[in-house]
């Protein structure tokens, strides 16, 4: 009965995975994610790769911040080098 109600499917999870990044998600919420996350192969996966955009995201804006105009074609390697050293670590 109770591990009936952890349950949650792989859309409900994409949820609160998006959730949780924002710091949104509920301690319930997290919790059943981390359930759904036993044993669901795809949505772990999901999650990484999520949190890796968030994270480059967030790499682009700061960039944008600090230079408030186009990239340089130097600060258009290193991103690009950033981004495929992130890609590589999944």
């Amino acid at each position: 009965m109770v591990m009936e109600k952890m349950k949650i499917t792989c859309k409900e999870a994409t949820t609160i995975c998006s959730k949780a990044q924002y710091g949104e998600a509920s301690f319930l919420e997290k919790i059943k994610l981390n359930f759904h996350f036993m044993y669901c192969k795809v949505c772990r996966v999901f999650s990484k790769q999520n949190s890796k955009l968030s994270t480059m995201c967030d790499m682009v804006k700061k960039q944008k911040e600090l230079s408030k105009c186009c990239l340089s074609d130097e600060d258009k390697a290193r991103l690009k080098q950033q981004i495929k050293e992130l890609e590589n670590k999944l």
